[in-house]
């Protein structure tokens, strides 16, 4: 993906089938995470654009980064956002860790469809099957109509609830 946001629609449809279940801020926190390496390189013109962090093995590892620190960073930053002012916010371990691991993993598959260098299986496997399994446009499309489609399923679920 050309930039960390788009990988949120796929992340948006998630959290509007799971709930609670979900964190869609611990989701967005591995998005930036992973994008960090690629970041880096881009500015200082060193290393391998998708590298050891576009790989599952390197998605693993992020996981439980994003997932250690995406608990405490996204509860403090729903509360500053003032979210459920009658409860505690609390994201228990296994949404933050199941939120961080989707994110890590649908990360390196959308950009093995989009990036020619990624390796996602490295060290196992060099080839990247997933390279072109659909276009780029198509791609897009299926991370923005992904996060429309959530986004209206998350709210009428909402909606419905609040009128029960």
């Amino acid at each position: 993906m050309p930039f960390t946001p788009v990988h949120m629609g796929p992340g948006i449809l998630v959290k509007a089938m799971l709930q609670s279940s979900f964190s869609l801020m611990v989701f967005g926190w591995t998005q930036i995470v992973m994008d960090i390496q690629p970041l880096i390189v881009m500015i200082t013109g060193e290393g391998h654009l998708h590298g050891f962090t576009h790989t599952y093995a390197g998605a693993v590892l992020i996981a439980i980064i994003a997932a250690l620190s995406g608990k405490y960073l996204s509860e403090s930053g729903l509360k500053i956002l003032g979210m459920r002012k009658q409860q505690p916010i609390v994201i228990l371990w296994w949404v933050s860790f199941l939120s961080a691991f989707i994110g890590s993993f649908s990360h390196v598959l959308l950009d093995s469809i989009m990036h020619t260098d990624v390796e996602p299986f490295y060290p196992v496997i060099l080839v990247n099957d997933f390279h072109g399994f659909v276009s780029i446009e198509a791609l897009h499309k299926f991370c923005l109509y992904s996060g429309l489609v959530g986004t209206a399923i998350y709210y009428g679920v909402s909606w419905r609830v609040s009128k029960t």
